[in-house]
């Protein structure tokens, strides 16, 4: 009886449906990073499709020893091969090349073949910031090529008024000269060479702070979107409750800052809310805009406690936005934070690596900053350009009036991706140049596979960028000859072809005291930055001087212009020693 039991069993397990066996394994990348939501067949279980999870992992039961099993991930190569299922795998699939791009060193600026070394930090009150080098003078007969990306990040400006209000130095990693200039819009051009869409303006001076060089401005003028036919959007508010946010400067003024972004929303648009603090919650599932009531009261609901799990809830915003996903719209998650993650994922390096793994969704990050103290400046920073998107930081009721009421299209809405501008300087004109801002972190720059990274440019934004020219002789010489072309690079929203500029630039210099008033105060703006960073280029100028360069050019019209003067005459104040302050006071 024994035998034919036996019999009985061997029979069964040679025929495979009766006998099971449990796949287990994880899956990496190149990098070693776990892979989440990756698709896997296996052949026995015909079109069926598994997944694995948000740690790599999975577990499938099977009917047979051996099997074929096959991989597929957005951005990674598809891969198949034989598998033992009594057997634990590890597999790693590889980044398509595109996707490997991704994960290289992003630079704001560049210089082509041009390689760079620095050492130095700075941090201050427990806030962090990039490690910034200043741009140096460069030798265009050695390398006449040059490029910037066109990233439109405001939050400098904002920053060093935090400072100055409270009667503080401001840290020299905290200022961002071409920040300072996207804060404030010139008026838009009219430009008779607009190439799809796009304007150029150039004009060029002398040099208010050395007279023997020369000052080129480029406006770069975006195209601005038709309120009456923005596209739908797809909003993901993620807010930080967590205990550090319960001040009257952060989460308040957050909710404040975010009621009014309601006002500007259309019943096509679609919110949801996510919250962080003491653990990830969803406050607000997707919500039509025209639910306006509904919506405020769910952000005047939240309290601030508990720790910081930044990383878990960017994860679950970044999965809500896409179930909710318009191919035709905007998508957007908008991460408002002090930046101080402490549980998780918490390091730079890893959010990068977690916001590079969304980035070919469609979806973009839009981050603002509040806070002082313990505010992490660079993580946010970083967070916005690996998520092609855009950061700001909110330090008063007016400015989150400017960034989600005055400039919502700018801030929300985007008209080209990957953007970039390089210029080519003609050697017989011109002998050495340096940018002014764009500057680049320390650890890209000592990256030899860094590259230039392209950025997000809103509907209607504008982009001001400075060089510092010297030419080989005098003006008369080269009148009216081409001494530089302006290349422009971008990709269009929902598309992958790539749309490129070309812009000559006439040698025809102006004095300075002509030249536009508005140019002469983007010039201030400049030179307060260059002033307050001690900037080896500017030893000669001071504080006096930038205050009297940017009361001769500003628009007494303009609050914000009249902000900055009031801010360079607190930076006076702050930086003039009281020695001496009683020495003039002596003579006087």
């Amino acid at each position: 009886m024994k035998q034919i039991i036996w019999i009985l069993i061997y029979i069964a397990c040679t025929q495979t449906s009766f006998c099971q066996y449990y796949l287990r394994g994880e899956i990496k990348d190149e990098r070693g990073r776990v892979l989440e939501g990756v698709k896997i067949n296996l052949q026995s279980k015909g079109a069926f499709p598994y997944y694995s999870g948000n740690s790599g992992n999975f577990g499938i039961s099977v009917s047979v020893p051996t099997d074929t099993i096959s991989f597929q991930l957005d951005g990674y190569e598809m891969f198949r091969t034989s598998v033992d299922t009594r057997k634990f795998q590890v597999y790693t699939l590889k980044m398509l090349p595109s996707t490997a791009q991704l994960y290289t060193g992003k630079l704001s600026s560049a210089t082509t073949n041009l390689k760079s070394s620095y050492t130095g930090s700075f941090s201050v009150l427990g806030e962090s910031y990039s490690t910034l080098i200043e741009n140096d003078f460069i030798h265009a007969a050695d390398y006449p090529e040059t490029g910037f990306a066109m990233n439109t990040d405001k939050a400098s400006y904002s920053n060093i008024r935090r400072f100055l209000n409270n009667g503080m130095y401001v840290p020299t990693d905290a200022i961002r000269v071409e920040e300072m200039l996207h804060y404030f819009q010139l008026n838009q051009s009219q430009s008779s060479r607009s190439n799809h869409q796009f304007s150029l303006v150039e004009q060029l001076s002398d040099c208010p702070w050395n007279k023997e060089n020369k000052l080129l401005f480029l406006q770069l003028d975006a195209p601005k979107l038709n309120l009456d036919s923005l596209p739908p959007s797809n909003l993901v508010f993620l807010i930080d409750i967590s205990g550090s946010m319960d001040k009257p400067n952060r989460l308040p003024l957050l909710q404040t800052a975010f009621k009014m972004l309601v006002d500007n929303l259309r019943e096509k648009d679609t919110i949801s809310l996510i919250t962080y603090g003491g653990g990830v919650g969803i406050a607000l599932a997707p919500t039509g805009g025209n639910e306006k009531k509904k919506i405020k009261s769910v952000i005047d609901s939240l309290v601030a406690s508990g720790d910081t799990p930044g990383a878990g809830a960017i994860r679950i915003a970044y999965e809500i936005a896409k179930k909710k996903y318009n191919k035709q719209g905007n998508n957007r998650v908008i991460l408002a934070t002090d930046g101080d993650f402490n549980v998780g994922q918490t390091n730079e390096k890893e959010l990068e690596d977690l916001i590079i793994s969304y980035k070919q969704t469609g979806i973009y990050l839009t981050c603002l900053g509040v806070g002082m103290g313990n505010y992490k400046d660079s993580k946010l920073e970083a967070l916005a350009k690996k998520g092609n998107g855009n950061f700001a930081y909110i330090d008063q009721i007016q400015e989150a009036e400017k960034i989600l009421v005055k400039e919502f299209t700018q801030t929300m809405y985007a008209v080209a991706n990957n953007a970039y501008l390089k210029i080519n300087f003609n050697p017989s004109v011109v002998k050495d140049y340096r940018l002014i801002g764009y500057e680049n972190k320390k650890h890209v720059v000592m990256d030899s596979t860094s590259e230039l990274e392209g950025g997000e440019v809103g509907s209607g934004q504008n982009i001001i960028s400075l060089f510092e020219i010297k030419t080989q002789r005098n003006d008369s010489i080269y009148l009216n000859n081409q001494f530089a072309e302006i290349h422009l690079q971008y990709k269009k929203p929902h598309t992958d072809s790539i749309q490129i500029l070309h812009y000559p630039l006439i040698y025809h210099p102006e004095k300075f005291e002509k030249i536009d008033a508005e140019y002469r105060f983007a010039a201030a703006i400049a030179l307060f930055g260059q002033v307050l960073k001690k900037s080896k280029f500017v030893q000669t100028a001071s504080l006096d001087q930038t205050l009297a360069l940017a009361k001769s050019s500003a628009n007494e019209q303009e609050a914000l212009q009249k902000e900055m003067i009031g801010l360079i005459e607190k930076a006076i104040q702050i930086y003039t020693p009281p020695k001496k302050k009683k020495n003039q006071s002596k003579k006087n």
